[in-house]
């Protein structure tokens, strides 16, 4: 009896140690990946992605900014493959661009999405931080009264899309260049 209380407790201890790296990633369940409630990089969803990095252990909760400013190869990295693809305009700064995001996984998945859909991602910025888009761009009314997922901003900005698979693409997209970036920094 004392040897199976010893057994639970250490799976009880393992489990909380390991759940803040399990929570960081949407693949499936209840508001992860797809379309659920990403306020996800997905965070019911997408990973932070610094946590990974033995550089920035612990950064799980850290915001995009903070974490990036951390880790400045992995900014760098990050930044010089998304504008290699297109996906990050020259001169733009990562840490500005994913600004108010919950976690970088979420930031890069929604990049890569607005580009996918062709949506201006200064509107699904703001439709998934609740902020007010960035002066200049033309979005639909009401874009950034509130927060929404990475699957209802597609909703709200490219209707006729699929928001499940296209939200399920950007993050497998995030994903694979997150790693690719820490791997490399």
């Amino acid at each position: 009896m004392i040897e199976k209380r010893r057994i639970l407790t250490a799976a009880a201890a393992f489990c909380i140690a390991v759940a803040p790296a399990f929570a960081q990633h949407p693949h499936g369940g209840p508001g992860g990946g797809a379309g659920g409630s990403h306020g996800p990089a997905m965070n019911n969803g997408a990973a932070d992605h610094g946590s990974m990095n033995g550089s920035t252990k612990g950064a799980a909760a850290s915001s995009p900014t903070t974490l990036l400013s951390k880790n400045t190869k992995l900014d760098s990295k990050l930044t010089s493959k998304l504008q290699s693809k297109g996906l990050l305009p020259a001169g733009t700064d990562l840490k500005d661009a994913c600004g108010g995001f919950k976690n970088l996984g979420q930031c890069v998945a929604a990049i890569h999405v607005s580009h996918n859909l062709d949506v201006p991602f200064a509107c699904m910025k703001a439709n998934m931080t609740g902020s007010a888009p960035a002066s200049g761009t033309t979005c639909p009314t009401g874009a950034g009264s509130s927060k929404l997922s990475l699957g209802k901003s597609i909703q709200a900005l490219a209707p006729k899309a699929d928001s499940k698979t296209a939200s399920k693409a950007g993050t497998s997209q995030a994903d694979a260049d997150l790693k690719e970036a820490e791997t490399a920094s």
